[in-house]
């Protein structure tokens, strides 16, 4: 896959890139260490500082995780599991949950082999795109280990305790058509389309009023682990906060004078 025409960062990250386009209100993360873009201890600490740098710049409405090369990534690199403390270890979920984290819409845009950390961070992100040629696993059973950055409790919630048993106690590998059908993934598109696909989404989530995909992204996240009587007190509370915002009143009006709406995200 080739890189993108964008304004680049100045900063200089370690196995990535993060390119701005404000025009578009969308910011592009990218893997960039050839040939299978390894992720390295340091690269996980700022991952996490690029998503919350990104979170606080008001001119990026959406972001994208994505790589460069024939591989989203082929995980970690695993002799530095090696030269860190376990309780150093025990905390490594904590920067790969960062697109989680983040208050805006992440995409995660996989192609090839997405192992280990790669498919632990893209579970992180709100939604995943995959290709035909794409293939998922967290195979750390294969070096007397398990999953350390939420992989397995994502996949948990998501795809239930028998799938997730068969994906990770097997180190099993899944194609993209797999990922969708198991509801991973919300597309698998040739690998030629992904791009086309995941700029389609972004045209589509920057259509929305910002505050209320900040607001029903962090409903959702609230509630994933709540009784249905809590997740319903919790969206009532948020739709009563939004009843008085500017993006409310701009879509009330759009609506019935039958224009597009112009949200400014206040």
């Amino acid at each position: 896959m080739s890189t993108r025409t964008s304004t680049p960062n100045p900063i200089q990250y370690d196995g990535f890139q993060v390119a701005l386009q404000p025009s578009a209100r969308r910011a592009d993360i990218v893997l960039n260490r050839a040939p299978l873009n390894v992720v390295t201890i340091n690269q996980r600490e700022q991952l996490r500082a690029a998503f919350e740098k990104l979170d606080n710049n008001d001119d990026v409405q959406v972001i994208v995780l994505r790589a460069v090369g024939e591989h989203f990534s082929s995980g970690g690199y695993i002799k530095g599991f090696i030269e860190m403390s376990p309780e150093y270890l025990s905390h490594l979920a904590d920067n790969i949950a960062a697109p989680e984290r983040c208050r805006k819409p992440v995409i995660a845009a996989i192609h090839g082999y997405c192992f280990g950390v790669a498919f632990e961070l893209s579970l992180a992100c709100d939604f995943r795109i995959v290709t035909t040629s794409s293939l998922l696993a967290l195979p750390e059973q294969r070096i007397g280990m398990i999953p350390g950055s939420g992989g397995s409790a994502r996949l948990l919630h998501m795809i239930g305790i028998g799938r997730t048993k068969d994906l990770v106690m097997r180190a099993r590998r899944i194609t993209g058509n797999e990922a969708h059908a198991w509801g991973i993934a919300i597309d698998c598109v040739a690998d030629d389309s992904l791009m086309a696909a995941t700029d389609s989404l972004v045209n589509e989530l920057t259509a929305f009023s910002p505050l209320a995909q900040r607001a029903l992204k962090d409903l959702l996240n609230s509630s994933q682990n709540t009784s249905v009587q809590a997740g319903i007190e919790l969206e009532g509370q948020a739709f009563g906060q939004l009843r008085s915002s500017n993006d409310f009143q701009e879509g009330v009006v759009s609506f019935h004078e039958k224009r597009k709406p112009e949200f400014t995200g206040s």
